[in-house]
C-alpha cells in the first residue's frame, strides 16, 4: 500500500444541460519521499484532481467514481468536520497564486499561528516560535519583521515562500503543488524547487506536482503522470516518460517545448490535440494583412533604430514628506540606454523586481519617466504634451500583457474590444469597414467570425491571448511590447501564440520588444537581448552571443539555472522525438 493511492477516480461537473467528464478513470500511486509530476494541457484534469484529493472540489463537480486512500485509510467518503482534520494535517496544498491564497487582512503571523492551533497542540507563542522557524527555512530575510507584515508586502517570489510556510506548518504527509512556480523568474524559481526537493528527502513527504513546465518535471520530479482531456495516456519514471516517450501525445508535448541549446526558426507545435477549432476565412484574413499593410514602407527605415532609449531612469516615491530625509523612494530603472533596430526582435529578461516592465510602460507612455529620454523614429516622445501628437505615436506603440483576462474588458463583446482603437484612432470610413477589419483580424489569430459576438470569460486563456494580439494590431502599430505574453500558457498553447507572433512580425515587418522571464523561450524568439538587475543594464548582446558566451556573472548565474530537458540527453535519451501526424 502506497502513501497515496488513487484509483480509477471518475470527476464529474454538471449542469441543467449536459455533463461534462472532467477526469475519467485515473489512477495514481504517491510513495513517501517521491515527488510525481502531473503533465498536460490546460483542462485536462490536473488541478481538478488535487482539488478532488484534498476535498476541495468545486459545485457542481462531483467524484462520480473511484476511491481516495491516504496511507491505506478511504478518505474520500468522510464527513466535512472530519475531512478538516485532515486537510492541511495530513494532506497540505500550495496554490497557484500565492496572493489569492493569503487572506489579505490578517499578518503572515496571524494567519500561520491560527493555522497551527487548529491542527496542532500549541499555544500561541510555541506557534509563533515555529512561525519564525518556518519562514527562515523558506529563505525569507529578517522573519522578526517579515512576520508582522501582510501578503500585498511581499514580492510574488516570497509570497510563494509564505505558502510554501503554510503547506508546511502542520508537517503534513503529503504535499499538492499547483503550478507552484509559474510567473517566477529563474533564480526565484531554482530557490523554491530546491526547498520543495530538500523537503521530499529530508521529512520523507510524498509531494504531487502539477506544473505545465517541462523543465521542471525533468528537473524535479521521480515520477510523471501524462494527461490528457481527463484521460492517464502515460505514466512511468521520469527519465523513461520524457526520454523515450511512447504515447503520440507525450511525444508532441515533449518536441513543442521550447529548446535552450539551439535556435529554431518555428516552435514545434502540439499536433494532437487543435486549441482553436473556428472555422476561419482566410479571405478575410488576407484582406486585414492588406489593411494592416497599408502606408507601412519596408525598405525606407530599414538599417535605423526605432527606439532609442538615454539614460532612462524611474524613482516611484514610497513615503511622501515634507523633509527630504524623511521621504521613503525607489528607484526601479536606473540610468538605462539601448536602441531597438527596425525590425528586430528585442528580448529583456531579469529577475522579479528588476524593471523590466517598468521599461515597458515607460516606452509605452504608461508611466512618465523621471529622468532620460525615449525617442520613437528620431523623435523625443518623454516630454510630448500636444494631445494630438502623443495620441499619433501612442497609435504606433501597443502592447500584449501578461495577463490576457485582466486586460479584456469582460463587459464588453469582442467585436467592441478590438473596434474600439479602430473608431478611437479613426482608422476606417464606416462601422461595416470596421467590422470587417476586426472580422478579418480575429481570422488572422485563428477565431474566426463566431467569436465576435461573445463575451472574454468564454474564451481559454490562449484565445484569449489571441484577442489581445488581435487588438493591438487594430491600431496598425510599428512598434509591439509584450510583457510576459505566456507565461501562463501550457507548452502547445505557449507555441501557438509564439508562432503568431513570429509570423506577424515576418509579415508586417513588426518591431518588438519581448519582456519573458522564460530563457529558452527568449533565445527561440529574440534577435538581441537586454539583461536586467535591480534597475540596470548589465548587458546587451546577439541572442547566441549572450547563451554561448555572456559577459557578465549573473548572466552566466542566471543561465546556469534555468530548468532545461537538455540533460536527458546526457542519459544517452533521445531529445527529439519523432514528429505527429
Amino acid at each position: 500500500m502506497s502513501l497515496l493511492d488513487i484509483e480509477s477516480l471518475r470527476i464529474e461537473f454538471f449542469s441543467r444541460h449536459a455533463q461534462l467528464v472532467a477526469v475519467q478513470d485515473v489512477s495514481l500511486s504517491l510513495e513517501k519521499g517521491e515527488i510525481l509530476g502531473v503533465v498536460g494541457e490546460s483542462g485536462a484534469g490536473k488541478s481538478t484532481i488535487g482539488n478532488a484529493v484534498i476535498g476541495l472540489l468545486e459545485p457542481p463537480g462531483k467524484m462520480t467514481g473511484g476511491k481516495v486512500l491516504l496511507d491505506g485509510q478511504r478518505i474520500d467518503q468522510l464527513p466535512k468536520q472530519a475531512f478538516r482534520k485532515i486537510r492541511g494535517r495530513r494532506i497540505g496544498m500550495i496554490f497557484q497564486d500565492p496572493l489569492t491564497s493569503l487572506d489579505p487582512l490578517q499578518t503572515i503571523e496571524q494567519q500561520l499561528v491560527e493555522t497551527m492551533q487548529v491542527h496542532l497542540d500549541m499555544t500561541a507563542h510555541q506557534a509563533r516560535e515555529k512561525a519564525l522557524m518556518l519562514l527562515e527555512q523558506v529563505g525569507i530575510e529578517h522573519p522578526e519583521a517579515r512576520l508582522h507584515q501582510y501578503p500585498h508586502q511581499f514580492s510574488g517570489g516570497m509570497r510563494q515562500r509564505v505558502v510554501i510556510a503554510l503547506a508546511l506548518c502542520c508537517e503534513p504527509e503529503v504535499i499538492i503543488a499547483d503550478e507552484p512556480t509559474t510567473a517566477l523568474d529563474v533564480s526565484i524559481q531554482a530557490q523554491i524547487l530546491d526547498l520543495l526537493r530538500k523537503l521530499c528527502k529530508d521529512h520523507d513527504v510524498g509531494m504531487i506536482l502539477i506544473t505545465h513546465d517541462m523543465g521542471v518535471i525533468a528537473e524535479v520530479t521521480d515520477r510523471v503522470a501524462v494527461l490528457y482531456r481527463g484521460r492517464l495516456v502515460e505514466q512511468g519514471p521520469t527519465l523513461k516518460v520524457l526520454g523515450e516517450p511512447e504515447h503520440r501525445y507525450t511525444k508532441s508535448l515533449i518536441s513543442a517545448v521550447p529548446r535552450s541549446n539551439i535556435k529554431l526558426r518555428r516552435f514545434p507545435m502540439v499536433t494532437y490535440i487543435e486549441d482553436v477549432q473556428a472555422p476561419v476565412d482566410h479571405t478575410r484574413s488576407e484582406q486585414a494583412l492588406q489593411w494592416l499593410r497599408e502606408h507601412r514602407n519596408f525598405d525606407q527605415h530599414a538599417g535605423r533604430a526605432l527606439i532609442e532609449v538615454k539614460n532612462l531612469g524611474m524613482r516611484f516615491i514610497l513615503r511622501n514628506a515634507f523633509l527630504p530625509r524623511n521621504r521613503l523612494s525607489l528607484d526601479a530603472v536606473k540610468d538605462v540606454s539601448f536602441n531597438i533596430q527596425e525590425g528586430e526582435v528585442f528580448g529583456l529578461v531579469g529577475e522579479s523586481g528588476s524593471g523590466k516592465s517598468t521599461i515597458a510602460r515607460l516606452i509605452a507612455g504608461l508611466y512618465q519617466a523621471s529622468s532620460g529620454t525615449v525617442s520613437f523614429d528620431g523623435v523625443n516622445i518623454t516630454g510630448l504634451k500636444d494631445h494630438k501628437a502623443l495620441n499619433a505615436f501612442r497609435r504606433q506603440i501597443q502592447m500584449v500583457f501578461q495577463d490576457p483576462f485582466s486586460s479584456l474588458n469582460p463587459r464588453m463583446r469582442i467585436l467592441d474590444i478590438v473596434a474600439e482603437p479602430i473608431r478611437f484612432h479613426r482608422l476606417t470610413h464606416s462601422e461595416t469597414e470596421t467590422r470587417q477589419i476586426v472580422t478579418g483580424l480575429l481570422d488572422y489569430v485563428g477565431l474566426g467570425a463566431q467569436a465576435l459576438a461573445r463575451f472574454p470569460h468564454e474564451f481559454s486563456g490562449g484565445q484569449r491571448q489571441r484577442i489581445g494580439i488581435a487588438r493591438a494590431l487594430a491600431t496598425r502599430p510599428r512598434f509591439l511590447i509584450c510583457d510576459e505574453p505566456t507565461s501562463a500558457l501550457d507548452v502547445s498553447i505557449q507555441a501557438q501564440i509564439l508562432n503568431l507572433l513570429k509570423d506577424l512580425q515576418e509579415t508586417l515587418g513588426l518591431t518588438i520588444m519581448f519582456i519573458s522571464h522564460d530563457l529558452p523561450v527568449i533565445r527561440q524568439m529574440c534577435d538581441r537581448v537586454g539583461v536586467m538587475r535591480q534597475g540596470k543594464l548589465l548587458e546587451v548582446a546577439d541572442t547566441e552571443t549572450l547563451f554561448s558566451n555572456p559577459t557578465s556573472d549573473y548572466t552566466r548565474h542566471l543561465l546556469s539555472l534555468m530548468p532545461t530537458l537538455d540533460y536527458l540527453s546526457r542519459e544517452g535519451l533521445e531529445l527529439e522525438p519523432e514528429p505527429v501526424s
